[in-house]
């Protein structure tokens, strides 16, 4: 393993890697992307195939960031859903090489989010700022004294935010378990009214009930959500993907690379729960 890995796990920390797909893939990204991939990329428009392949191609280059190997070599796969045990639709999980790391991708436009931990199982959501029937939808996802909250707001803007800090949260706790979207929403109360870190119960067979989840401010617009197992207290990271890609370029091509430049330095921030 490399000094990544060990800093993520002797730290009990979660690093979240933002990015945003570019306009087009570079020559040879694609080769990293399995055949189910390919195949939905195939089936895709242009921009969202190349948003959709751009990060999953990102999301094995930060793995190999923390496993040592080349992104070529990460083999991801699933856990089996712990409700019904299909292959398919479990949480995401590293087949090869053998490891404890965990992980979770979200996406939302051009944006992404990578969720990694040690030894863990996490979930992260996020979303953007879209035009919406709030009440219409929180109808359907909401429990009652989540509806109730939202309702009492003075107005659409204040009831729009509450409204995508419960989705988030929501998404990220049953993301972080590997149930997905069988699980009824309005069954997964998050607190809303807090601003958190807070706990969420939410029981699955074979996972954990209790979830430490909290808001993350990753980019300006969008909502996003972190869920973790509760008692995983180390930091969370906020990590920027230009910089580790800016890094293996550097490591590629020293002779481009002048003594003392700063822009080998990660700009990393770190969010206190």
């Amino acid at each position: 393993m490399t000094a990544a890995y060990e800093r993520l796990r002797d730290h009990d920390a979660v690093h979240i890697w933002r990015g945003r797909a570019p306009d087009a893939l570079a020559p040879g990204d694609a080769d990293l992307l399995l055949e189910e991939e390919l195949q939905k990329v195939r089936r895709l428009p242009d921009a969202a195939a190349v948003r959709y392949a751009a990060a999953h191609v990102a999301l094995r280059r930060v793995l190999s960031h923390y496993l040592g190997l080349p992104p070529s070599e990460v083999v991801l796969g699933r856990h089996p859903c712990p409700r019904c045990a299909h292959p398919q639709h479990g949480r995401p999980r590293i087949d090869w090489p053998p490891t404890d790391l965990g992980f979770n991708l979200s996406r939302s436009g051009a944006q992404w989010l990578i969720a990694v931990v040690a030894g863990h199982q996490v979930g992260v959501d996020l979303e953007d700022d879209r035009s919406l029937d709030v009440d219409g939808a929180s109808k359907l996802v909401m429990s009652t004294l989540e509806l109730a909250h939202v309702r009492s707001l003075p107005d659409e803007s204040a009831r729009t935010d509450a409204f995508f800090r419960c989705w988030t949260r929501k998404e990220a706790v049953v993301k972080a378990i590997g149930v997905g979207i069988i699980t009824d929403l309005s069954e997964v109360d998050v607190r809303p009214a807090e601003d958190g870190p807070v706990l969420v119960t939410h029981a699955e067979p074979n996972s954990p009930h209790t979830w430490l989840v909290q808001d993350l401010s990753v980019v300006d617009g969008m909502f996003a959500a972190l869920a973790r197992e509760a008692g995983v207290a180390g930091p969370v990271e906020l990590h920027r993907y230009e910089d580790l890609a800016r890094r293996t370029t550097d490591a590629a091509h020293p002779e481009n690379h002048q003594d003392g430049d700063e822009s080998r330095n990660p700009r990393r921030g770190v969010l206190v729960p």
